[in-house]
């Protein structure tokens, strides 16, 4: 029997990333914005794209996991009227169950944990490291999160632009259906993992860092527990860690969103 808890801070209302789940699927998503203006929002591209992917595993539960994705990707693109390298953007992880095993699917940097294994796509980390590198030694010297720092960001973001999606770059959920090809993919066998568990990167870095990311403790948690480690990891960032200083990263608060997934 399939058990999947779940917990996100803030809640979908005020964030950009997404869970959803199937009878026998898992789907964790981590919307960013349009590297130039647009219409559509992130917390809509996710939302769009979630529901069609939901569509996809429950009509075509054999379908490969890239096939899904690559079409949930055309028709979000297509409903919103987006183009690419003018579209929000979004990390997908997704865990299925079937009576032989289990398959994974991930492409950006959020990531699945089994009990042997971590899954997550950095591909994205080879790009724009000279601004990467620039502001985080400002916040190690205790600069904060001023105005120059959310200018070394936008440098970040247009060097990562004119890699996205390409041969030789790094490849998201876009408007870009050929990108779910690029997707870190993995089949088990009857031998399946136990448990699995989903996060984005605002919540898996900073239980990192914090040494909070004992999976097999995680992965016996309620929902109650997972919220109370997403509070926790909050309270340090604003009590502990305002300034960035001993965690640096592109602002104080990123969503956390976390899915344990007892197949």
């Amino acid at each position: 029997m399939m058990r999947v808890v779940t917990a996100m801070l803030p809640d979908a209302h005020a964030s950009q990333d997404r869970i959803f789940t199937t009878q026998n699927a898992v789907i964790v998503l981590d919307g960013a914005s349009a590297f130039v203006p647009v219409e559509v929002s992130p917390s809509t591209y996710v939302d769009t794209l979630g529901r069609i992917l939901v569509d996809g595993l429950t009509a075509e539960p054999e379908e490969s996991l890239s096939e899904l994705l690559a079409y949930a990707i055309a028709e979000s693109a297509s409903l919103l009227d987006l183009q690419p390298g003018a579209s929000p953007s979004s990390t997908v992880a997704i865990a299925r169950r079937d009576g032989s095993g289990v398959d994974l699917l991930v492409l950006g940097d959020s990531q699945i944990v089994t009990p042997h294994d971590v899954y997550v796509d950095t591909r994205i980390d080879r790009f724009a490291q000279a601004p990467r590198a620039a502001y985080r030694a400002r916040l190690e010297a205790g600069h904060g999160f001023d105005e120059t720092h959310r200018e070394l960001l936008k440098v970040l973001q247009a060097d990562q632009s004119r890699h996205r999606n390409i041969d030789g770059g790094y490849w998201i959920a876009e408007a870009v259906p050929a990108a779910a090809s690029h997707a870190i993919t993995v089949r088990t066998g009857p031998a399946a993992p136990t448990w699995l568990v989903l996060a984005t990167d605002g919540a898996y870095r900073p239980m990192q860092h914090l040494g909070l990311d004992d999976w097999a403790v995680i992965a016996a948690q309620d929902s109650a527990g997972l919220y109370r480690l997403l509070n926790e990891l909050n309270r340090w960032e604003k009590c502990e860690d305002a300034d960035g200083r001993a965690l640096p990263r592109a602002k104080r608060h990123d969503d956390k969103s976390i899915a344990v997934f007892e197949c």
